[in-house]
């Protein structure tokens, strides 16, 4: 019996990149002022993977990197859309960042609290509840 690693080797993949991705976006977009060039970065990447996986004769590394790939492209498209959970206050502004300094002057809604940084309780939080969390008052 042969056995068949590719369904292991794309969830590992699928993992593990969207792990990173999460972790990469939310760290470069609130530290990079112009984000042009992480974008960049990561479409150039999802474009190599993407090559690579079409031009590799292994099915492991294909499926492996053809996920890289797509996590990649969508990580670019990502820092736009962090940008905005940032304007409208689902995503903590970094008050040291020029760019976020100006979304957090611009934008009421933009905040400096990082909203998964609270303890779950198992129920919903009412809105007097969120905005004593966002004022510091537990």
């Amino acid at each position: 019996m042969e056995l068949n690693l590719i369904g292991i080797a794309a969830a590992l993949a699928t993992f593990l990149g969207v792990w990173m991705g999460h972790v990469t976006v939310r760290k470069v977009e609130r530290e990079t002022v112009d984000l042009r060039t992480p974008t960049r970065i990561m479409l150039a990447l999802g474009i190599g993977f993407g090559v690579f996986s079409i031009l590799t004769p292994s099915l492991i590394l294909s499926a492996m990197s053809g996920i890289f790939a797509m996590t990649l492209v969508w990580d670019s498209h990502e820092f736009i859309r962090q940008q905005e959970r940032i304007r409208i206050g689902r995503a903590p502004a970094n008050p040291n960042n020029s760019r976020h300094a100006k979304i957090l002057a611009e934008h009421p809604t933009a905040t400096t609290v990082d909203w998964l940084e609270r303890e779950p309780r198992g129920d919903l939080y009412s809105a007097v509840d969120l905005m004593a969390f966002k004022e510091g008052v537990e």
